[in-house]
């Protein structure tokens, strides 16, 4: 009987010690682990605990003249404006430098294949919309290990985490992904979504502000001018802003809320998004993937080139809206099948007023 009690306290001893460890654990968890991809998203409380971990690399992505000498300690810096650049001939700002530009600066970095790599920017500024275009950069070129940081630089120093001067200089090193490994159809072009128009699998996303997306608002092109007013036909509008739980805190939001904010859009089916030049299209790109949406792709060269009025790309102001259930009741959470579905009749846009002009 003495044996059977000591054995008895001994089994509560040790699931009391488990579920301490799993508690103090859960402290440094990734910030979104409700959500089917949470591993993209994490706290600065949890890359604090894993700075040291072998192959971690923290990648700060601010503009040269945003930096103000504070740094996480061990971060490269690598500016997340290298992988733009202006095409004058296309008359398009901030093109995508390409797959192979892209892995010479990576590489350059310090950055493997095999690395897991946290990125940072600055909340006030960006909110994470400049570290979403790098995850997306990555997400292209197949890279397997990539975290956002929550809140950015002032997460870390609001917990008042060490911060230094200057960012770490890393050996370059090789970063090369086999033509296999790339997942082109992350991107797409002007071309690529007016042949899709009609293609009931493609669901478009205009993250735009609602002025912009109505025709009220014109985008400028290169040369200063007015770009065509409206959006591309069928496409639906959410301000990638209203992925915040408020413009303060920039806090992302939970994966409820966010479930509600892009209800109708259909998990099964594939995701465009764009914008003017797709830095806020990179974001709300990242948001899908957060959510478990796994067929999604970034127009990169956005209103830049579909609006621009030497081409003949099809406009609309007339609204557009989604209804029927929430992302994640037709598909398993974290990822979608490989087959498209057939669109339900609930999940197709409903429209509203405006006029199509195919512009030039």
């Amino acid at each position: 009987m003495k044996q059977q009690r000591t054995l008895r306290f001994g089994i509560i001893a040790v699931v009391l010690i488990l579920g301490v460890s799993w508690a103090l654990a859960s402290v440094g968890a990734p910030a979104a682990a409700g959500y089917p991809n949470g591993r993209f998203l994490v706290t600065a409380q949890w890359l604090q605990q894993h700075a040291n971990d072998p192959n971690l690399v923290i990648v700060d992505v601010r503009e040269d003249k945003y930096l103000g000498d504070v740094f996480i300690p061990g971060a490269v810096h690598l500016e997340w404006k290298q992988f733009q650049e202006t095409d004058t001939a296309r008359g398009i700002g901030g093109a995508f430098i390409g797959i192979d530009r892209s892995q010479e600066i990576l590489g350059r970095a310090g950055v493997t294949r095999t690395d897991t790599v946290v990125l940072y920017d600055n909340l006030k500024r960006d909110g994470a919309a400049t570290s979403s275009y790098v995850f997306w950069v990555l997400d292209l070129l197949g890279h397997t290990d990539m975290k956002v940081l929550e809140r950015g630089i002032e997460a870390w120093t609001d917990a008042g985490y060490e911060t230094v001067r200057a960012p770490r200089v890393a050996a370059p090193v090789l970063y090369q992904a086999s033509l296999g490994e790339l997942r082109l159809d992350r991107q797409v072009d002007g071309t690529f979504v007016q042949s899709r128009l009609g293609d009931r699998f493609y669901q478009i996303l205009d993250v735009r502000s609602a002025d912009e997306y109505a025709g009220q608002a014109a985008n400028k092109g290169l040369d200063g001018g007015p770009l065509k007013l409206g959006h591309a036909p069928t496409a639906v509008n959410v301000d990638y802003t209203l992925n915040w739980t408020d413009p303060e805190s920039k806090d992302i939001k939970s994966y409820a809320a966010l479930q509600a904010l892009y209800a109708g859009l259909d998990p099964n089916r594939g995701v465009i998004t764009y914008c003017h030049s797709g830095r806020r299209g990179s974001f709300s790109y990242f948001v899908l993937r957060l959510m478990g949406f796994e067929q999604v792709a970034l127009y990169d060269a956005s209103w830049f080139e579909w609006g621009n009025n030497r081409l003949f790309f099809p406009v609309e102001t007339k609204t557009n809206t989604l209804v029927g259930a929430l992302p994640g009741a037709s598909v398993p959470a974290g990822g979608g099948g490989s087959t498209p579905a057939q669109p339900r009749a609930e999940n197709r846009p409903k429209t509203t007023g405006g006029y199509i002009s195919c512009g030039g």
